[in-house]
């Protein structure tokens, strides 16, 4: 048995190439492809150069509904942004309500007065669309 003092070369592989970003369009557009007569999800994915479980995830992603918005080219928006805006909307509601509810007292008290009359028939600045 002899022992061989030979080196093998060893090949190094870095990928300092950026993953790419598929727009929503694109994304729809691969995913129809999976969908053609003799088409596989493997052969399309290959043909694009993304992982199958990533070409499986945005059917499944299309199938759900998530892309329903690409058919009426509108813009996407976060689910955080629409989740900050219903809290802000929610927050402006109850402000309203409050104001609204300031608002009723203070024609009660009005209409209290004037027929006590502690107010004058004159309606005051400010208040002349409270009748």
């Amino acid at each position: 048995m002899t022992i061989s003092n030979t080196i093998e070369p060893v090949e190094i592989y870095s990928n300092t190439q950026r993953r790419k970003r598929w727009s929503a369009i694109e994304k729809h557009k691969i995913v129809q492809e999976t969908y053609q007569p003799g088409a596989t999800v493997s052969y399309i994915a290959r043909k694009h150069g993304i992982p199958p479980s990533q070409l499986f995830y945005w059917r499944k992603v299309m199938e759900s509904g998530a892309l329903t918005g690409i058919k009426t080219e509108e813009e996407l928006v976060p689910v955080s942004e629409v989740n900050d805006l219903k809290k802000r909307i929610k927050q402006l509601e109850r402000v309203l309500g409050q104001k609204t509810m300031d608002i009723e007292i203070l024609r009660e008290a009005v209409k209290i007065g004037r027929e006590k009359k502690l107010i004058s028939r004159q309606p005051l600045p400010g208040l002349e669309d409270l009748d």
